[in-house]
């Protein structure tokens, strides 16, 4: 598998050195120096398990509640800044809630440089989704540690609607992957934007150590087709630490359709699919011997989306699994429900202080 992932690692590079051969110069953005924004979600939760309600899963929560800070600290230099405060410091570090926070050097038009923690670039819209726009999702994504130290390099298109991204970052099976007995695994990431007319991808090729030298591969195909106020989202995830696993042994499907009435109210479809074999390796994020189902739908409601502003959001959400979930202790489990509605809302906080003082 090392033999095989060099040489693929090489021939990626290659390739990917060809396309972004050229750049041009000069490129500065608008000197603002600092955005503050919070929000939050507040949801009931009814959680069940063949019909019986889970009990400490269920009841009001406070699902997210988010800080984030961006702006630009000198010319080409920008950087940015999540953290959770809805979420338990486990051992006390602080930083275990730092979603992100990177700086950026845009040196030209088309080629930019970033470094710090960053989000892991694995392809796919449920995965590009912010966890407060996600109401149930694949076990995959209840899974995956996709905040990771590391640096990325992306070449964007001269018409800005193609990028290409290859990432170096800790690897996100981390230091309590498989006798792995510290930090020093690694992730190689590439990554594709790309939108043409009502078709959107964001498309990968991932290698993440699982153990020094052994690699888990992913192919990932994430395809947005949109038409009017129609849009239609499909993910695939090709996944395996084998070329056998690779051929459609270990994979996740995400597949949601949703359709948005009078600006207002959206309405919305999904089903996710997570299957691994009883031969994949075990402890990595979807285990072996997984055959799993997520059917489920829902309903968000913006009152002020007629002006445009979708900064307060009501949802109204359910889901039921089926199939079997190899990991005893994973999120999904055969014949499990789950139900929510609650309320969302941003707050532009700098904004905010000026009407104030006005």
């Amino acid at each position: 598998m090392k033999k095989t992932f060099t040489k693929i690692l090489c021939v990626a590079v290659a390739v990917f050195s060809l396309t972004t051969a050229a750049a041009q110069q000069g490129y500065e953005k608008s000197n603002e120096i600092f955005r503050l924004g919070v929000e939050s979600r507040f949801d009931y939760l009814n959680e069940t398990l063949d019909g019986n309600e889970i009990y400490g899963a269920s009841g009001f929560k406070v699902r997210y509640f988010n800080l984030r800070m961006d702006g630009q600290i000198a010319p080409k230099f920008t950087y940015s800044w999540r953290q959770r405060f809805s979420r338990p410091n486990t051992d006390g570090s602080f930083v275990n809630n730092t979603d992100w926070f990177h700086l950026t050097y845009k040196a030209t038009e088309n080629w930019s440089l970033s470094a710090g923690k960053q989000v892991v670039m694995i392809g796919g819209w449920e995965y590009d989704r912010a966890p407060i726009e996600i109401y149930y999702c694949s076990e995959y994504w209840n899974n995956v540690n996709c905040f990771q130290l590391g640096a990325s390099a992306t070449y964007t298109t001269d018409k800005g609607n193609e990028s290409l991204t290859f990432q170096i970052c800790q690897s996100p099976y981390g230091p309590n992957a498989i006798n792995a007995l510290n930090d020093d695994l690694y992730a190689y990431n590439f990554y594709y934007m790309g939108s043409h007319g009502n078709y959107t991808a964001l498309h990968s090729v991932n290698f993440s150590e699982y153990k020094k030298g052994q690699f888990d591969a992913y192919v990932v195909l994430g395809n947005r087709f949109k038409s009017g106020d129609t849009t239609l989202e499909l993910d695939i995830m090709n996944r395996g630490t084998s070329a056998k696993e690779l051929m459609f042994q270990n994979f996740s499907v995400m597949a949601e359709l949703s359709h948005m009435v009078a600006q207002r109210v959206n309405l919305f479809a999904k089903v996710t699919y997570d299957k691994v074999g009883k031969d994949a390796v075990s402890g990595l994020f979807v285990y072996p011997n997984t055959d799993l189902k997520r059917i489920g739908g829902g309903i968000e409601y913006y009152p002020m989306g007629h002006l445009g502003n979708r900064d307060v959001r009501l949802h109204a959400a359910y889901v039921y699994n089926t199939g079997k979930n190899g990991n005893l202790g994973g999120v999904a489990k055969d014949k499990g429900s789950f139900f929510t509605f609650g309320i969302t809302w941003k707050i532009d906080a700098l904004q905010g202080l000026k009407a104030a003082l006005k």
